[in-house]
């Protein structure tokens, strides 16, 4: 099993919160965490906002600030999106596709405390979906035969 959470961790790359950066419709993003979190303000100036964030944990304050207007299809659309931003993020960056690989057949699960849809939660029960995404990208470079 291969678990992360914090970016220090040996898999720590693979957090939304690791310093690596992609390039997304001419525009550049500093980390998956800015892209997921701005794509919930797609077309608005708070995309932008979110976009141009200091820092990670900014780009999470303003994306989970929910006094700010979410778009209408976020809950059908916000899967697909962190699926864009994790395949631009390990395109861009090679060596963690090679991280990737190098996670063998071992089941990938984010270890969070508080986060049941894209991690762990506190008790192991939550769905880990950021564990899938990475898993089924894995698959899709081995099926492929050929890295980013």
């Amino acid at each position: 099993m291969v678990v992360f959470y914090r970016v220090n961790d040996p898999y720590g790359a693979f957090s939304n919160f690791s310093q690596y950066g992609f390039d997304i419709d001419g525009k550049h993003w500093p980390t998956s965490e800015h892209y997921f979190q701005a794509q919930k303000f797609a077309g608005t100036t708070h995309e932008e906002e979110v976009r141009l964030a200091p820092t990670v944990r900014d780009a999470a304050r303003i994306g989970r600030d929910r006094r700010l207007p979410l778009r209408p299809d976020w809950e059908n659309v916000k899967l697909d999106v962190m699926r864009m931003a994790l395949h631009h993020k390990f395109a861009a960056h090679p060596s963690l596709a090679d991280l990737l690989l190098s996670s063998g057949d071992e089941e990938i699960i984010e270890q969070t405390t508080d986060d049941y849809y894209w991690g762990c939660g506190s008790d192991g029960s939550g769905m880990n979906m950021l564990g899938k995404l990475l898993m089924e990208l894995r698959a899709e470079y081995r099926s492929s035969g050929r890295r980013p």
